[in-house]
């Protein structure tokens, strides 16, 4: 698939470029016609005319005063013809992937009443979140825990992962960690007291995590699909490769209790005085969440601005929230359905908030951070769009592409280049605290290079 652009020797494109201009050439036509060898690139069908230029995304290899002789619909069609091209391809990796999926943790169910079979959907699949085209996060419901309740008491712990004691306690869990006791459920299988996931009353991931991994090991065997998917090695959490008609995907399989009525205690959201999400759109999602049978008129308009109002709104438990098993003594928070609900809904307005997300992780995948498990994913760009959102909420600050996605650019490098990213619901945890430092550097230097001269660097 060809991507609308012709390539030229370095004279024959400036004869070329010479060939397309009405007149005399302009200082910016000339300087554009000399910097753009080095880009190698001509998008086919540009005229260049003397008279007043059209103002355009500054993302070519050139600088902006020169980028305002391009059309800014022609570069705005080939960084979204990108978009679409990705979407087209992860959405098939995402259909194979979940066919694959769905049979493993059906007979991994059979074998384990905790475990349930991941859904198969034909439009979106909330167990499934693409970190990268070629990485994925696929969260496996448990059984048999429910009634969720925040915990109480503060507790020391003095036991290993074999269950011996150890005479110093173990450290507090931090920022988006928490323990996570059976007693906080009302209701539980008996299962979930065994020693096998169970020590001193905790569940413990870590060995929720080796239980799991032979069921998938067992699986694999089970369901022939050993030539298809193969169990990853050296890995504390449980990841599989899939081979997809496209590539090989790595997906980490996480263990996932889902706790749909509660909304956990550390995210303190929505937070006071913030324009957004604007209280119309709360209101609407509270539309969308709160059951079908809630009286007409309540909760009032006032009533629901008095809700915003406070630390943690009790509205925002309708999202819920849960807890995954990546690996270690706790349980790792994840906020996933308020997110989807907030992208959902992002340019009701009309603005481009969408459109700068997709070209920010284009960019990113195929030019800043490219790979199979990158130090920057998806999430992370997710989480920069919704504080720059909280931060620019007006539609004004969303209607002219280029300098939005530059904005959303900006606050990108900053984050990578102080090695911190607040988590958006949970301020105090760092999501690049555990990140390679090196590889945050190296993606820093690259965004400097992009800001200093905007450029698209797609292949």
């Amino acid at each position: 698939m060809t991507d609308g652009f012709s390539q030229f020797g370095n004279k024959n494109l400036r004869d070329e470029l010479k060939s397309h201009i009405s007149g005399p050439c302009t200082r910016i036509q000339s300087n554009f016609i000399q910097r753009l060898p080095f880009l190698g690139k001509l998008p086919s069908g540009v005229v260049l005319h003397c008279r007043k230029p059209l103002e355009v995304p500054a993302l070519l290899g050139v600088d902006q005063e020169a980028m305002k002789s391009f059309s800014g619909g022609d570069v705005e069609d080939c960084l979204l013809n990108k978009v679409d091209l990705r979407r087209q391809q992860v959405s098939q990796a995402v259909e194979e992937v979940q066919r694959v999926i769905h049979c493993l943790t059906t007979e991994i169910s059979h074998q384990d009443i905790r475990f349930q079979a991941v859904p198969y959907s034909d439009i979106y699949n909330g167990n499934i979140k693409v970190l990268a085209p070629s990485q994925f996060l696929v969260t496996v419901p448990v059984k048999g825990l429910a009634g969720y309740r925040e915990a109480r008491e503060r507790r020391w712990r003095y036991y290993t992962l074999q269950g011996t004691r150890i005479p110093c306690p173990l450290r507090d869990p931090e920022g988006l960690q928490q323990w996570l006791e059976v007693e906080q459920f009302m209701k539980s299988l008996w299962q979930w007291h065994e020693a096998d996931v169970n020590i001193e009353g905790d569940i413990v991931p870590a060995k929720v995590l080796l239980v799991f991994r032979k069921l998938v090991e067992n699986a694999i065997r089970t369901c022939h699909l050993s030539g298809k998917v193969s169990l990853l090695a050296n890995c504390e959490a449980v990841w599989v490769a899939v081979e997809t008609t496209a590539c090989q995907v790595e997906i980490e399989l996480v263990p996932t209790v889902e706790i749909p009525t509660a909304w956990s205690e550390k995210a303190q959201w929505p937070r006071c005085l913030k324009r957004w999400p604007s209280p119309e759109k709360v209101e609407c999602l509270k539309d969308a969440l709160l059951p079908s049978n809630t009286s007409p008129g309540w909760p009032s308009a006032s009533a629901s601005a008095l809700l915003l109002t406070l630390p943690i709104s009790p509205l925002f438990q309708s999202f819920g929230f849960n807890l995954l098993a990546h690996a270690g003594y706790h349980w790792q928070l994840s906020f996933s359905q308020a997110e989807q609900m907030l992208l959902e809904q992002l340019d009701e307005d009309g603005g481009c908030r969408r459109q700068c997300f997709q070209v920010l992780r284009q960019l990113k995948e195929d030019v800043w951070c490219p790979g199979k498990r990158p130090v920057l994913t998806s999430h992370h760009l997710q989480t920069v769009l919704f504080w720059t959102c909280e931060k620019y909420p007006h539609l004004k600050d969303w209607q002219v592409f280029h300098k939005a996605l530059l904005r959303l650019v900006r606050k990108l490098h900053k984050c990578v280049s102080q090695h911190f990213l607040k988590h958006y619901f949970v301020p105090k945890s760092n999501l690049l605290q555990y990140a390679n430092s090196s590889e945050l550097d190296s993606v820093a230097q690259k965004l400097a290079f992009f800001l200093k001269n905007p450029q698209i660097g797609l292949p």
